[in-house]
C-alpha cells in the first residue's frame, strides 16, 4: 500500500496535493471570515456613533419642541382664537438662551468624541489589515 491507500505513487501524491490544497483554502476562508467579523464589528462601532450621535443632538437641540409650538400656534388660528398677530409671537425668544448654548457645547463635544473613536478604532483595523497583508506577502 502506497500513501493515502493507493499503489499508484502519482495518484497518491495527486491525493496528497489536494489534502494541502484543501487544508490551505480552508485557512483562508478562517482568515477571511475572521477579517469579515472585524469589519462588521467596526461598521458596527462607526454606525453606533453616529446613531447615538445623532439621537443626541435631536434630543438635545430641542428642535421638536419649537416645531410643536409653531403647530398649536397654527391650530389656534384656525380654531379662530385672536385676530391680532400679536398674540401668535413665540413664547420663546428668539436669541438662544444659556441651557441651549450648553447642549449645543455638549452635543457637539459628544460628536467629536465618538467619532474620534471611530477613527481609531478604523485606524487599528487597517494597520492590522496591512500588517497582515505584509506577513502573507513576506512567506509567499
Amino acid at each position: 500500500m502506497g500513501m493515502l491507500g493507493t499503489d499508484d505513487p502519482v495518484k497518491g501524491q495527486l491525493l496528497k496535493k489536494s489534502a494541502l490544497h484543501r487544508e490551505q483554502l480552508e485557512e483562508d476562508v478562517k482568515i477571511i471570515s475572521e477579517s469579515t467579523e472585524k469589519i462588521i464589528i467596526n461598521a458596527l462601532v462607526v454606525g453606533g456613533a453616529l446613531a447615538a450621535t445623532y439621537f443626541l443632538v435631536s434630543r438635545l437641540s430641542g428642535s421638536k419642541s419649537k416645531q410643536k409650538k409653531t403647530r398649536a400656534a397654527k391650530i389656534k388660528l384656525v380654531q379662530g382664537g385672536p385676530k391680532d398677530e400679536e398674540s401668535y409671537a413665540p413664547a420663546i425668544p428668539e436669541t438662544p438662551g444659556m441651557i441651549s448654548q450648553i447642549t449645543t457645547a455638549l452635543a457637539s463635544q459628544a460628536t467629536v468624541f465618538l467619532l474620534s473613536l471611530a477613527k481609531e478604532k478604523l485606524v487599528e483595523f487597517l494597520q492590522a489589515q496591512s500588517e497582515k497583508k505584509a506577513k502573507a506577502n513576506g512567506t509567499s
